[in-house]
């Protein structure tokens, strides 16, 4: 099955920390393309970061509360 991975976005947040705040779909759960999985905050901004396929959340990659990185991959989604 194709996998496509959730990356994180360069968010045009100056030199702000970003960090995974809140998983929004628990692994093995459906997702549509674009609805939000996982939540990150980037000083006192929240942003919902969407699917990138319809599928199955397969894989979370980073843990909430964990600092994150530009292109960093986050997630693995199972397309179906």
């Amino acid at each position: 099955m194709p996998r496509r991975d959730l990356i994180l976005p360069d968010l045009a947040i100056d030199d702000t920390p970003i960090t995974a705040s809140v998983w929004l779909v628990g692994r093995g759960k459906r997702v549509a393309a674009g609805d939000p999985v996982l939540e990150v905050l980037a000083g006192v901004v929240t942003v919902d970061l969407p699917s990138p396929a319809d599928g199955v959340l397969a894989e979370k990659l980073v843990a909430e509360d964990e600092p994150l990185q530009i292109g960093q991959r986050l997630a693995v989604i199972e397309c179906r």
